[in-house]
């Protein structure tokens, strides 16, 4: 389950229109988000309150296995959309397999004049929390510059720090400033990081192959047949049994002044079309019995695919994923990370099953019979976007590896409360097979 704040800085990138897509370090998201999922460890309980569209405030608190809390504060320039707990879209709340949209080059904020001058000002949020009784403070600063440059400055200060007496005699020191810059003009985005502690440059690159979609662009017409369907500009012509997508290739690399190390990777991923909905295009809710809606309820013309892959030359480890979506509820992934070096390796399966209420259930079961024979039903790319906020009611994550570590996880909404419990259990160990065990309760409102 996304944390309060996770939620309110997608919501601030939604608003000023970025794409925190288009970055190399999300471009494992899709399979990350159905195999490396995060059990809840203990018992967590988290409130949180938008009092209005500019300030929200966070509370949280571990009850076990040890008594802390945190207090955090978000400030935004511009009014966020921010939904309570009982009526958020779930989606929203939960890391999740999706195809994501296709890129596109960042817009900018209208120009706003007053008496022949600019009035209009940057966007920027402002984040902090405080962790007791530590006295840990997290802090995060982000500021569009311009339409295709962000800024971001992250801080980490910790003054009752654990490390060992060895540690610190090296200088080692949790405290950090980092320092990062996003270049994003759709095709091409690009990310400079600096971090003060272990004085590391870093340099991030992605390249997306194919057009790009034109903002102003009408979307497609989905009452058309696919055989009249207009080509996307970036679309292939068929193959026999091929998937038909894009391709996005990127690369990292970065130095250390202090460790006097560096490193470097690669990564290549494939993602089908269609694409999801943009979400600067909403569809508007077709009624039960429009042959829209009864046609958005069909599978997709093709699976939702992502596949990647992953190399560090350096480290010899290579790392291959697949996930796709075999159903309307069910997502699938396979990964298989191997070490050219010391020949480890280790094969994780997963998957996530939506849970739908019964009554929306039947209601799915459509007889061929009511679509009209002169608007033949239209396979939808991404039918998610049309589901009813409250078909969905909770998602099973579960995965398992060679590794014998098998992880399960149900998240859920009860009453106006968001709901995570899940465990991870060791099957090769007989005297402690159930390694961590947790519940999370999340509740926040707006207004």
């Amino acid at each position: 389950m996304h944390p309060f704040a996770s939620y309110v800085l997608r919501s601030y990138y939604r608003a000023t229109g970025w794409n925190e897509d288009n970055l190399y370090a999300n471009l494992t998201r899709s399979s990350n988000a159905i195999l490396d999922f995060s059990v809840p460890r203990g018992l967590h309980l988290s409130i949180s309150k938008a009092p209005n569209g500019l300030f929200n405030t966070s509370y949280s608190m571990n009850a076990m296995p040890s008594l802390n809390g945190s207090v955090g504060y978000i400030f935004t320039s511009c009014t966020l959309d921010v939904k309570n707990s009982g009526s958020v879209r779930f989606k929203d709340m939960v890391e999740r397999f999706k195809v994501y949209d296709q890129p596109r080059r960042p817009e900018g904020k209208e120009e706003e004049w007053l008496a022949g001058e600019r009035a209009d000002t940057r966007d920027y949020l402002l984040y902090g929390r405080l962790y007791l009784p530590t006295g840990r403070l997290d802090a995060l600063y982000s500021t569009r510059l311009s339409p295709t440059l962000q800024a971001l400055v992250a801080a980490i200060s910790d003054p009752r720090s654990t490390l060992s007496s060895e540690k610190r005699s090296r200088g080692d020191n949790v405290s950090n400033v980092m320092f990062s810059l996003q270049h994003d003009i759709g095709k091409w985005c690009s990310e400079y990081t600096y971090s003060a502690e272990d004085g590391m440059l870093g340099v991030r690159v992605l390249h997306n192959f194919g057009r790009l979609r034109n903002p102003t662009e009408p979307p497609e017409d989905l009452t058309s047949p696919p055989g009249t369907r207009p080509k996307r500009v970036d679309e292939e012509e068929a193959t026999g049994g091929g998937l038909k997508g894009r391709v996005s290739a990127g690369a990292e690399f970065y130095i250390s002044a202090k460790e006097r190390s560096a490193g470097v990777s690669t990564g290549i991923r494939f993602t089908t079309l269609p694409d999801a909905t943009p979400p600067s295009f909403q569809f508007p809710q077709p009624s039960s019995s429009s042959p829209l809606a009864q046609s958005s309820r069909l599978p997709p013309s093709q699976p939702p695919t992502t596949i990647t892959a992953l190399f560090n030359p350096m480290m010899g480890h290579i790392s291959t994923a697949y996930a796709a979506r075999v159903s309307r509820d069910l997502s699938m992934c396979s990964r298989f990370d191997f070490n050219v070096y010391s020949y480890d390796s280790e094969w994780t399966m997963g998957a996530e099953w939506w849970m739908r209420r019964a009554a929306s259930k039947h209601e799915d079961e459509l007889e061929p019979s009511l679509v009209p024979p002169e608007q033949p039903p239209v396979p939808v790319p991404q039918a998610e976007s049309l589901d009813i906020p409250s078909d969905i009611h909770g998602v099973v994550k579960a995965r398992i590896s060679t590794n014998n570590n098998v992880s399960l996880m149900w998240e859920g909404r009860l009453k106006q409360m968001l709901v995570s419990l899940g465990f991870v259990s060791d099957l090769s160990s007989r005297s402690k097979p159930i390694k961590a065990i947790g519940l999370e309760l999340s509740y926040f409102s707006a207004g």
